[in-house]
């Protein structure tokens, strides 16, 4: 687990409340402007590039130290959520602050809360999946995946994210050759085909 840098308390941020929300709505708003770019969208079209949030993911599971202002950046969107505890924006902007910083365990956390309200949302599903994934779960992450499909049996990134827990988590190719297959099959056009018929190839190495 990471240690976490001290919580910034509201005293310490030198913001009334209301400065505070308005700080945390733009910020989410220029969040959600960016966000569409570099992160994409969690629908289930032909074509999808996997990126920073529903990103494609590492060969192994290997977090890193987390960023030492993780709880500054997080302060204002944490006030902002104290006075609306049911925002689901707010939830997931947190959930993913914590996890491009790489601090997986809180960014469960606001996963799961976002997810209560709100628990067909699969983008959020799958990266609550590879939050686990990268917290060293593969079972819970397998688990998370297959939730989403059960909403969107076609989701890209849930596949492609599924089959590499399979292959470098679980250690079972058949399954993960059989999840990026399925992957392909309903998106012939997806951006990274080549990279997935190299991981095909690779999990069927690991059964011959």
């Amino acid at each position: 687990m990471h240690k976490q840098p001290p919580k910034q308390t509201e005293a310490s941020t030198g913001w009334t409340p209301r400065e505070a929300y308005l700080l945390a709505v733009v910020c989410l708003m220029v969040g959600l402007g960016v966000g569409y770019m570099i992160r994409g969208s969690a629908g289930s079209g032909a074509g999808v590039t996997p990126t920073a949030v529903n990103q494609p993911l590492a060969s192994a599971a290997t977090p890193q130290a987390a960023e030492p202002d993780v709880e500054l950046s997080a302060a204002p969107l944490k006030v902002a959520l104290s006075t609306d505890p049911r925002n689901f924006e707010l939830l997931v902007q947190l959930g993913n602050l914590y996890y491009d910083k790489r601090v997986y365990a809180p960014a469960t956390e606001y996963y799961q809360r976002a997810l209560a309200l709100r628990p067909n949302e699969v983008g959020v599903r799958t990266d609550l999946g590879t939050a686990y994934w990268y917290s060293g779960f593969p079972d819970k992450a397998i688990a998370e995946y297959k939730k989403s499909l059960q909403v969107d049996p076609d989701h890209p990134q849930t596949l492609f994210n599924m089959g590499v827990v399979y292959k470098d988590g679980l250690k079972k190719p058949t399954e993960a050759v059989a999840t990026w297959e399925k992957l392909l099959k309903v998106h012939p056009e997806y951006s990274d085909r080549e990279k997935v018929l190299d991981l095909i190839k690779a999990a069927k190495s690991q059964t011959s």
